[in-house]
């Protein structure tokens, strides 16, 4: 079991499938079914898992000379190698788009199968072992989960969402350069072209902070559009915290500060999902 958690990703396809949530709660307008809501998130996370068990399906040769990654389940020979996995990973692809579709509409499906596209073709055959700009534009995956969620409530995507999605998409580079300037070695061994190993620590430390800047000021910029007074609590105390661990890291970028500063984005990300959906549920909660 716990080999299985670890080839499909779950803590990740979680967050992922939390922000499809977001999407839809942040969107104004009369809501879906709750077993709608439901099944599209579920959808979410089972497409989100597919296309991180074909990462680690793909990227086998690849894990196995990085020492935080090789003792993934196809490295150790835990789950043996096989083209089984593909035709389930296909298959549990093609049951998510279906039930997001049959839940909500062909839109959503759209974007469900787009956020698994992105992540599993996009970044992880073309990008990743190709160009420094591979996280930056694989950084569309957690954004499509987004948009799956707001276009199950209008189709015709609200300004609200549209820069939820922003948001999402500038998030993501950060997150990651943070982590490669910690196993920056790992991904020179291995050929990987992130940005700390083509550009240096303290470029990438840099370019951690510019994001985190923007991506947070824009948080605080949705606060004016729709969200209430929870979510503006969560997304600035999260973004303070992430910008001043970003500062740190850009004045002296250390392992160790890269690593708070991963941390700090995960915290961020929690916080600015949380207040989303708190305020989306009480607007739904006092509407009703």
């Amino acid at each position: 079991m716990k080999a299985l958690l670890n080839l499909f990703k779950l803590r990740i396809g979680v967050a992922i499938a939390l922000t499809a949530v977001a999407g839809l709660m942040v969107s104004p307008g009369s809501g879906v079914e709750p077993w709608a809501a439901v099944v599209l998130t579920l959808a979410v996370l089972l497409s989100s898992s597919a296309a991180g068990a074909f990462n680690q399906f793909y990227e086998v040769d690849l894990d196995a000379r990085m020492a935080r990654t090789r003792r993934r389940p196809f490295v150790t020979g835990r789950m043996r190698h096989h083209g089984g996995w593909l035709a389930l990973i296909v298959a549990l692809t093609g049951i998510a788009v279906a039930a997001a579709w049959l839940a909500t509409n062909a839109t959503a499906a759209l974007y469900t199968f787009l956020g698994a596209f992105c992540y599993a073709v996009v970044y992880t055959v073309w990008l990743k072992r190709r160009t420094a700009w591979n996280i930056v534009i694989g950084g569309l995956a957690g954004s499509f989960a987004v948009l799956a969620g707001a276009a199950a409530v209008s189709p015709g995507l609200s300004n609200e969402a549209l820069l939820l999605a922003l948001i999402l998409f500038l998030w993501t580079p950060p997150h990651f350069w943070s982590l490669s300037i910690v196993f920056r070695d790992d991904y020179a061994e291995a050929g990987v072209p992130m940005l700390p190993v083509v550009m240096g620590d303290r470029f990438a430390a840099w370019a951690i902070f510019g994001h985190a800047v923007v991506m947070v000021a824009l948080s605080l910029v949705l606060a004016l559009l729709s969200p209430g007074w929870l979510y503006l609590v969560c997304a600035a105390s999260g973004g303070a915290l992430l910008v001043w661990r970003a500062a740190v890291l850009a004045f002296e970028p250390t392992r160790a500060h890269a690593m708070a500063s991963f941390h700090a984005s995960l915290i961020q990300l929690s916080l600015l999902l949380l207040g989303t959906i708190a305020d989306g549920w009480m607007r739904a909660a006092l509407g009703a």
